[in-house]
């Protein structure tokens, strides 16, 4: 007789972690939907946005910092919002340029087992339990694409947008890939997918990788300026209890 094979069951429960109970993957649906409502309703009105992701460890004294802190500004003189991933180091850096000059600056922050807290460079943010739903906020919204030098979240975001375009699934929008020295690793790997053609010759070509902040500011403007028009404001409804943007 064949030996019954055990149910594994985790000790502490993960999203992730197989089938769960009927009660618990019923609860799972029912908080992500929440949270993607949640999320529209945050980010409806806030206009506009240009995403610029990037590291979390980077201190207010490192150089990135501050071109994040100026990419900041120049989206808002632009006349767009600053979407980021709502936390510390390249994320507040770019807030913050655009807190400091009177422009709205988003987030969508993530809860995280050390946690991460919301840098106060915001008027309006949304905390999310779930990456995935977090990652869809922070293209929803956008129009354009700044990735600055980052560790695994960088590139779990910047993959993301270009699968997403590669496969039309979103529009293709300027992406924008910031400090050639310290991606051309990866620029290597991505002329051998190339060669390999695991990518096609145009793959390449839904990048701009540059250190020049004019060129990358003047790549997105060029794209914007000749593809969208401006368009008048959304009404908020009354009786969904839709409030005002923050000043």
């Amino acid at each position: 007789m064949a030996e019954t094979q055990p149910v594994i069951s985790s000790k502490k429960s993960l999203y992730l972690a197989g089938p769960q109970s009927r009660g618990v993957e019923l609860a799972f649906a029912w908080k992500v939907f929440w949270q993607i409502l949640a999320g529209n309703r945050a980010l409806y009105f806030v206009g506009p946005c240009i995403t610029v992701f990037g590291s979390a460890r980077f201190k207010e004294d490192h150089p990135y910092y501050e071109i994040a802190r100026e990419f900041g500004r120049r989206i808002v003189a632009m006349g767009f919002t600053v979407m980021t991933g709502g936390g510390p180091g390249i994320m507040e850096a770019a807030n913050r340029g655009a807190f400091e000059t009177g422009g709205n600056s988003v987030g969508c922050n993530i809860r995280l087992p050390m946690e991460q807290q919301p840098n106060k460079y915001m008027q309006k943010w949304i905390t999310f339990d779930y990456f995935f739903l977090r990652k869809a906020m922070l293209l929803k919204y956008s129009y354009a694409f700044i990735v600055m030098p980052g560790g695994f979240g960088t590139m779990d975001e910047l993959f993301n947008t270009l699968t997403l375009i590669q496969t039309k699934s979103i529009t293709q929008f300027p992406v924008v890939l910031y400090g050639k020295s310290y991606y051309e690793p990866l620029l290597e790997m991505f002329r051998k997918m190339k060669n390999e053609e695991t990518i096609l010759v145009n793959d390449l070509n839904l990048l701009l990788v540059t250190d020049d902040l004019d060129e990358a500011m003047n790549h997105i403007r060029t794209y914007i300026s000749n593809n969208y028009n401006l368009q008048k404001k959304r009404k908020r409804l009354w009786w969904l209890f839709e409030k005002k943007f923050p000043s």
